[in-house]
């Protein structure tokens, strides 16, 4: 089937008393209108077309892609009038699937059942019951129960209010007449705006069959005008994902107070402490922990590992049975291999630590190769850039480097080689030496402290 998708997003969003396009604010770290993109590419539409109108120029700078017909509606006309500006770039579609760009929730399942329902021939409406309708348009059906309107809230009369059925917005426009409905639409309306679900009416007319679906959750079909309601959208995202990490095999400590801001894929018997993020692409393989308050971002964590708390991960391969933090910082291009362990207030930076190898306390090592089995003392950095260049430190398997040495990159330190603690260390040292790079103590007999002037 030759499927367009039509995607709204236009509107100011005033309630949102913001500078940034409604549709630009995020729910799990991505701008509402990036969820409703994706969901529609889980549909391989033959063409996405995205409305834009408020912010037009920001918009399309966050979200341009190859697949996607940017479309200007300069006036805002209501929706009748926004999908119909993208009817010239709409040639012979079966389907025009009409979406809203601040409805971030919505399942792709749920879109194949309404496009399926459908088909190239009907009017698809997602329609939804709700306790409370207030501000819906109305799903109005006649004694057989077929859908002959939809009414919109201020133009509803008290009974038509008293119905719970309410149109979504969503909607399946049969192809071969979507162009004739959306021309033929009025603004004799108390809004003086096309509304689009005037179309209902006219398949009436026609006697087009108007199919409807529901989603499982109203929430999918929730759109965000304010703060508020965007919070709620984030809390019910964020449920969704916790259930779904523990049906792949994680324990959270509390689902309440976990975040995920992208793509994570947990492996068995995972342990994850609270408020933990997750952004980017990230893989937990099976038997890892990780402790309170850490950030992890695309990054691998593979089995047996232990993340400790407030530690951050960020670009990083951790390898098998690694022991990180607490209060570890991993920054982009780290590789850990089996056993490495990485300490409490330690830095790295595109960095290959060995298999059993240790960076304890209170150090920096970045761009710099460490072999296996090496001890890097406390308060130990790599100098590694001269402010124009950066440079690679190398250090042997079975490398001791004592507390507080600075590695003057480019330098490189043997295999079983050790160097003294408080040392700087500017050439290279040979396999098994010692090398001690520091001033000679002196001791000053009767010295005197300075004392605390009188005045």
């Amino acid at each position: 089937m030759n499927l367009h998708v039509v995607i709204l997003a236009a509107g100011q969003g005033t309630r949102m008393r913001s500078a940034l396009p409604k549709v630009l604010h995020a729910v799990a770290g991505k701008p509402m209108l990036g969820h409703v993109i994706d969901c529609a590419r889980g549909l391989s539409p033959t063409r996405i077309h995205v409305v834009i109108g408020h912010g037009a120029d920001l918009v399309r700078q966050t979200l341009d892609a190859e697949d996607i017909n940017w479309v200007m509606q300069t006036e805002q006309l209501g929706t009748g009038h926004a999908v119909a500006q993208a009817l010239p770039a709409i040639d012979a579609a079966d389907q025009i699937l009409v979406l809203y760009g601040d409805v971030p929730l919505l399942q792709v399942a749920t879109l194949e059942a309404l496009s399926a329902q459908a088909g190239a021939q009907a009017l698809g409406l997602l329609t939804v019951d709700m306790i409370d309708p207030t501000g819906y348009g109305r799903i109005i059906r006649d004694a057989a129960g077929r859908v002959q309107a939809i009414v919109e809230q201020k133009d509803a009369s008290p009974e038509q209010r008293q119905v719970t059925e309410v149109n979504t917005g969503i909607m399946a426009l049969p192809g071969s007449r979507a162009a004739a409905w959306l021309n033929s639409l009025s603004s004799n309306n108390a809004q003086g705006e096309y509304y689009l679900t005037d179309v209902v009416a006219m398949a009436v007319e026609h006697s087009v069959p108007v199919e409807v679906a529901q989603p499982v959750d109203e929430i999918e079909v929730m759109g965000a005008n304010n703060r508020q309601q965007l919070a709620v959208l984030e809390r019910s995202y964020q449920s969704r994902q916790a259930s779904r990490l523990m049906e792949e095999g994680a324990t959270l400590a509390d689902p309440a107070r976990v975040d995920v801001r992208g793509d994570i894929k947990v492996g068995r018997d995972v342990f994850i402490d609270i408020n933990v993020i997750f952004e980017g692409r990230v893989v937990i393989e099976d038997q890892v922990e990780i402790g309170a308050h850490c950030v992890i971002r695309d990054s691998v964590i593979r089995s047996g590992s232990v993340i400790k708390a407030f530690s951050h991960i960020d670009g990083t391969d951790v390898g098998n049975e690694c022991d990180i933090g607490p209060y570890a910082r991993l920054r982009p291009g780290t590789r850990l291999q089996r056993k490495a362990r990485i300490g409490n207030f330690v830095e790295t930076k595109k960095a290959e630590i060995g298999e059993g190898s240790k960076v304890n306390h209170l150090s920096y090592i970045g761009d710099a190769v460490v072999g296996k089995e090496v001890n890097v003392g406390a308060g130990t950095i790599t100098c590694n850039y001269d402010g124009v260049n950066k440079f690679v430190t190398q250090l042997g398997d079975g490398a001791f480097i004592g507390s507080n040495t600075a590695l003057v990159a480019p330098v490189r330190v043997g295999a079983g080689a050790v160097t003294g603690a408080g040392s700087t260390i500017t050439q290279d040292v040979p396999d098994g030496s010692l090398a001690v790079g520091r001033a000679r103590q002196r001791n000053i007999d009767s010295w005197k402290r300075p004392v605390k002037s009188s005045d």
